[in-house]
């Protein structure tokens, strides 16, 4: 079978830089509508210092998911011929949510919007979305490997976007975590060495469908019928901390590796004490007691949690050496791991060609 390679990526990080302080005139409160005793500069530097987010990225008003995801686009295909993609496959859970106005817009498909955008003649380039949660683009990615790896297509587009700054509820704590942005992957069928080795993905519905939903403002007297992004964070924490370690074993051991030959791990990036708490926690499982300091690069303090395009832009910036410090050559293993709605877990080896 054709391995599957990547070949270009792209990204598009949102212009608008919303530091800590942006937060320090806004009015929290709890999931049962009593405003938090806590001054606000402490909840800001609270969180600051559990998820390491001191500022996060915006779209400007007017921009949508479709627009930013059109853009991350363009950036993969430069110097490809897009009327050849057999698919695009975008990963996002909101549509084109605009500014003032939270009613989502999902007809017709993000996809297809990026497909008009791009210009594509070919009725043979397949165009269509995944709602997975935070793990999205990372399913869109195993989706393709399948496609590639059956023969029945050589090219897929693989995009991750989210613009969850509209649909964050300004009075829940937690919309100091969300942020914009988006990015794309060319992948490749190819005889090449390398490529995906091996995935991995579970849902855990039955008992946690509903720790990531939308719901109401926490403001008692918000007007309005919108639907916010809502989270039980400690409950997630916990369920990550224990789930996703064991994936990413399972998705080594399908590889026929071990961490030892890892040489980055790229992981979703919600909360940066909760991804050092799953790293610890993996090579520990795995009987490794020394952790490399430049294995997990990490974008969470300045890009915040773009949730589908976290893992994406990381793995741009990555590639064009764009991350002090990281860099990927041939040979070297990356593994892909993420954590979301759904509950979805799901992960990924891949060796450089």
């Amino acid at each position: 079978m054709p391995n599957s390679i990547i070949v270009s990526t792209g990204c598009c990080i949102p212009s608008e830089i919303i530091p800590n302080a942006h937060f320090l005139d806004n009015r929290f409160y709890g999931e049962d509508g009593a405003r938090l005793e806590k001054p606000v500069p402490e909840i800001v530097e609270t969180l600051h210092k559990i998820t390491g987010i001191r500022e996060r990225r915006y779209v400007s008003s007017g921009l949508t998911t479709t627009d930013i995801a059109y853009e991350a686009a363009v950036e993969a295909l430069d110097g490809h011929d897009r009327e050849r993609l057999d698919y695009i496959i975008v990963a996002q859970n909101f549509g084109d949510v605009r500014d003032g106005n939270l009613r989502t817009d999902m007809v017709p498909t993000i996809a297809s919007r990026v497909k008009q955008r791009l210009q594509i003649k070919n009725p043979y380039t397949v165009a269509y979305d995944i709602p997975f949660g935070c793990p999205g683009w990372l399913q869109g990615m195993i989706m393709a490997d399948y496609y590639l790896r059956s023969g029945d297509a050589r090219r897929a587009l693989v995009i991750g976007a989210e613009t969850l700054s509209r649909v964050s509820d300004p009075h829940d704590i937690d919309c100091m975590i969300f942020a914009d942005g988006a990015g794309a992957t060319l992948l490749e069928s190819s005889d090449e060495n390398g490529g995906i080795l091996s995935h991995v993905t579970r849902t855990d519905a039955l008992d946690k469908a509903w720790m990531l939903r939308l719901g109401r403002s926490y403001r008692p007297d918000h007007e309005g019928n919108e639907l916010y992004i809502k989270m039980d964070g400690h409950d997630i924490y916990k369920y990550a901390l224990k789930t996703v370690p064991l994936v990413v074993k399972q998705v080594l051991d399908r590889a026929g590796l071990g961490l030892g030959d890892v040489k980055k791990i790229l992981l979703h990036q919600a909360n940066a004490k909760m991804d050092g708490a799953i790293l610890k926690r993996l090579f520990k499982l795995c009987g490794v007691d020394a952790i490399p300091g430049d294995i997990m690069p990490m974008i969470i303090h300045w890009a915040g949690n773009s949730s589908v395009a976290t893992i994406p832009t990381l793995l741009d910036l990555l590639l064009k050496e764009r991350l002090e410090g990281h860099r990927l050559t041939s040979g070297d293993i990356a593994v892909f791991a993420s954590v979301g709605a759904g509950m979805n877990i799901n992960a990924m080896v891949y060796r450089m060609p």
